[in-house]
């Protein structure tokens, strides 16, 4: 559930302190002889019940070491080359550790990386007493997962040079004052010692074993014994918080899922993908730093009394590590069915003289109340039921056709995503499922005729993921409707919890639980949705890089593959409309301003990115921010009085305009544009179809 590379994170964003003054060497932490056992016990399983089976051989040692020193340091600015050299002696090795459950070589080199950490900080503690020339030309470069390691002290020594003269400039640009950047930067390096002790022999065995199933495919996981214990609170905040599922990730507490319904996701301030690095309770409560902080400790801060407010400052999924922040305020609740509701509303697209009605049904989850279903409540509530609710409603006011919402639906229930597609198709088969055994069961659905038989489009975004993906998948293969917008998440495969103290018979749980990949989903066309998702049959820009969010993104993602397509009869003939849809939005966009705009916000966000590098030149970044500051100006003209900063919590204390004025536009705009978009081409797909 956590890993302890978040450590990392801590020395990359306070990296000075006033006193150069030697830190107390750490106490080596050693492996616990029921932590052998149970990573033993893991292999086993692994070997034995995996959809796809990875034997426990050099060849996976390699990637599981590999694994582990990148979660330890990503950035490569902790180990030296000579320590990387002595840890690949033992490259070969780990595979035969875990079987015989010695788990001392993970520990050895954590109690490395223990000790560079603190020399790091001693170093980076003893340039806080000189003074920056920020009229030297030079650049920090943040993104180094790809440079080599250094080969000596110095050349380690001038990288951390440059990333306190960043930390310093950036307190400067807002003002402050050279004794209160130096107290800051004091506070925050301070606090971060603290924690250096706070780690546990746990802790480092839930690091190794993350690298080791997460070696076996990316949704393999493993769970502590305190873990799986508060796995439902701590992962999915099911008591009072904010409804998001958390993860760490590149050493940051990241936003894995919104759950549909709860205040994060309804509030519209969180992404996917979003990052946690600070806590604050109630409207002005001070914000404490929580970047490796362990994350069942910074859940609990989250979590709080019903209709309490918690503010979060967030490092925004678009910006990079030198991105600016912004500081957000929800009000803690339940997550309940009525929040996530499918919701409809009816739009009015222009299509040359003649105005089309457009319904469009917004879907957060596939939601389903089993606990009411069980019960035999013939009204339980559930996502196919409301929104065949909803088709009724939008027939009543003559919808000319119909768009499915599903950007950002993490999935949910595969019951309502084959009852769902048999409000448009009908009765036949939805989706394939292939178990590790080999066997092939198809999901189908039995509704004798579609509630809905009118044009339809279903627009999907980056985080469309598992059901949606299904229903996108299905209305495309039966070419019952368009598919429009981004590329979908890409995860075709189902995961199953094994409580391996049940296994071992063990009366105290100390083992922890096994979360592994059990199947795989197909298309009824044979192919599957895992890796590349859907593609749509028009695609329109996104937010989201494929490179660090959706399937792709995972080194050792299962492969695409097919198998035999099962028997179905499509019922429309899309592919023949498709060349001149796709023309008449070509033209519509490139005239479109509010669409231009929005493309040239991605642009900017995709840049800001890529950029790797900072300006150490006080100069240079003054005029950076002025550019950053008219543009701003600018867009609020152009977006009619678009009202940013105005309530965006942001704090003045290190405020940055790069990230923020592009991802709050772009975010913002993306709601409606592309909706609107989608729209205007189910439109031009409706008068094609009556001519």
């Amino acid at each position: 559930m956590r890993k302890c590379y978040g450590l990392l994170g801590v020395f990359l964003a306070i990296t000075s302190s006033t006193y150069a003054m030697a830190a107390a060497p750490p106490q080596p932490l050693a492996p616990l002889k029921e932590q052998g056992q149970a990573a033993e016990l893991s292999a086993k399983f692994l070997e034995r019940f995996s959809y796809r089976p990875v034997p426990l051989d050099d060849a996976l040692s390699a990637k599981i070491l590999d694994r582990f020193i990148k979660a330890l340091d990503p950035d490569r600015m902790i180990f030296l080359q000579a320590d990387i050299d002595k840890f690949m002696v033992d490259s070969t090795r780990i595979d035969d550790a875990i079987k015989q459950g010695d788990l001392h070589i993970p520990f050895s080199i954590f109690n490395v990386y223990e000790q560079r950490i603190s020399e790091r900080m001693t170093y980076a503690r003893s340039l806080l007493g000189q003074n920056f020339d920020f009229s030297v030309k030079e650049d920090y470069p943040f993104l180094r997962e790809k440079s080599p390691w250094f080969k000596s002290e110095a050349e380690m020594n001038d990288l951390w040079r440059k990333r306190v003269k960043g930390d310093w400039l950036r307190l400067k640009l807002t003002g402050k004052a050279d004794a209160a950047i130096r107290d800051t930067l004091d506070k925050r390096y301070q606090s971060s010692l603290e924690r250096i002790s706070q780690y546990k022999s746990e802790d480092v065995f839930q690091s190794f074993m993350d690298a080791f199933t997460n070696s076996v495919d990316p949704h393999t996981d493993y769970f502590g014994a305190r873990a799986s214990a508060e796995f439902d609170i701590s992962m999915k905040l099911s008591l009072v918080g904010i409804g998001a599922v958390l993860q760490e990730r590149n050493d940051y507490t990241t936003i894995r899922e919104l759950i549909a319904g709860g205040p994060a996701q309804l509030s519209g301030k969180l992404a996917v993908g979003d990052r946690i690095v600070g806590v604050g309770q109630g409207e002005d409560g001070p914000i404490k730093e929580v970047v490796g902080m362990r994350l069942d400790e910074i859940v609990q801060l989250i979590r709080g009394a019903k209709d309490s407010v918690v503010r979060l400052d967030i490092l925004p999924a678009e910006a990079g590590p030198e991105g600016g922040h912004r500081i957000i305020s929800l009000t803690r609740d339940k997550v309940s069915l009525d929040k996530q509701a499918a919701k409809k509303t009816m739009l009015s697209v222009k299509d040359g003289d003649v105005t089309r009605k457009i319904g469009v049904i917004t879907l957060p989850a596939f939601y389903e109340d089993f606990e009411a279903r069980m019960n035999g409540d013939k009204d339980y509530k559930s996502a196919s039921r409301d929104v065949a609710k909803l088709l009724g409603e939008l027939k009543q006011e003559n919808a000319d056709g119909v768009v499915i919402d599903l950007r950002n639906n993490g999935g949910g229930s595969l019951t309502e995503a084959v009852d769902l597609t048999g409000l448009f198709i009908g009765k036949g088969p939805v989706v394939q499922q292939r178990g590790a055994d080999g066997a092939i069961k198809v999901e189908k659905d039995d509704l004798p005729a579609p509630v809905w038989t009118g044009p339809v489009e279903v627009l999907i975004n980056r985080g469309s993921a598992s059901a949606s993906e299904i229903f996108a998948a299905a209305i495309q293969d039966y070419g019952r409707g368009l598919i429009i917008g981004e590329p979908s998440f890409g995860k075709g495969t189902v995961q199953t919890m094994v409580n391996l103290d049940q296994v071992a018979n063990n009366k105290k749980p100390k083992f922890g639980e096994l979360k592994l990949t059990i199947a795989q989903f197909f298309r009824v066309n044979g192919g599957t949705t895992q890796l590349r998702g859907v593609t749509p049959d028009i695609v329109l820009p996104g937010l989201y890089d494929p490179k660090t969010f959706g399937e792709t993104s995972y080194p050792n993602a299962l492969p695409w593959t097919q198998i035999k397509p099962v028997n179905y009869t499509p019922v429309g003939t899309i592919a023949a409309r498709l060349p001149q849809l796709q023309r008449l939005h070509d033209e519509r966009v490139r005239n479109d301003a509010d669409f231009q705009r929005f493309v040239e916000d991605i642009a900017e966000l995709k840049a800001l990115r890529e950029k790797g590098v900072v300006s150490l030149n006080e100069t240079e970044r003054k005029n950076e921010l002025a550019a950053q500051a008219n543009r701003l100006k600018e867009r609020k003209k152009l977006d009619d009085g678009l009202e940013l900063g105005n309530d965006d919590g942001m704090q003045s204390d290190e405020r940055s305009l790069s990230a923020d004025i592009a991802l709050e536009t772009a975010r913002k705009n993306a709601k409606d544009v592309l909706l609107n978009e989608a729209a205007a081409i189910l439109a031009d797909d409706v008068g094609l179809q009556k001519k």
